[in-house]
């Protein structure tokens, strides 16, 4: 039987995180996919089925809080896992999103690339 990669949509507007991302979940064996922006994140989520979104928070053309308003508004969608990234540490930003149902949320600036590598590991081994 074929090994199948985990599909991860990765919404991340800054280029350098978005790249040393994709780099460090890839060598992990994932399969990565990104978008610059909430618009393309929202149409790539809708797009296909995912086994996790890493979603930031401050995204040009739609905020990462209403991509995932939106995604949670649509039964389709409503299920997908997701992951937030974000800069901020605020506790209402925090509740704020996780009243909506996400995996975790995580603060950049505490974040090393190891740390999100285990954490989408362990979200992914969890879901089976």
């Amino acid at each position: 039987m074929a090994y199948m990669a985990k599909r991860l949509l990765l919404v991340e507007d800054d280029r350098f995180l978005r790249r040393a991302c994709e780099v460090s979940l890839r060598q992990r064996g994932f399969s990565v996919t990104s978008a610059v922006d909430g618009e393309e994140g929202l149409r790539l989520a809708r797009s296909e089925p995912w086994d996790l979104i890493l979603l930031d928070m401050l995204l040009p053309k739609l905020s990462g809080l209403e991509v995932l308003k939106t995604l949670r508004r649509n039964e389709a969608t409503r299920g997908l896992r997701v992951l937030v990234l974000s800069n901020s540490s605020r506790e209402q930003d925090v509740q704020e999103v996780t009243q909506l149902g996400v995996e975790g949320y995580l603060v950049k600036s505490n974040l090393s690339l190891q740390e999100l590598g285990d954490r989408v590991t362990r979200i992914l081994d969890a879901a089976g």
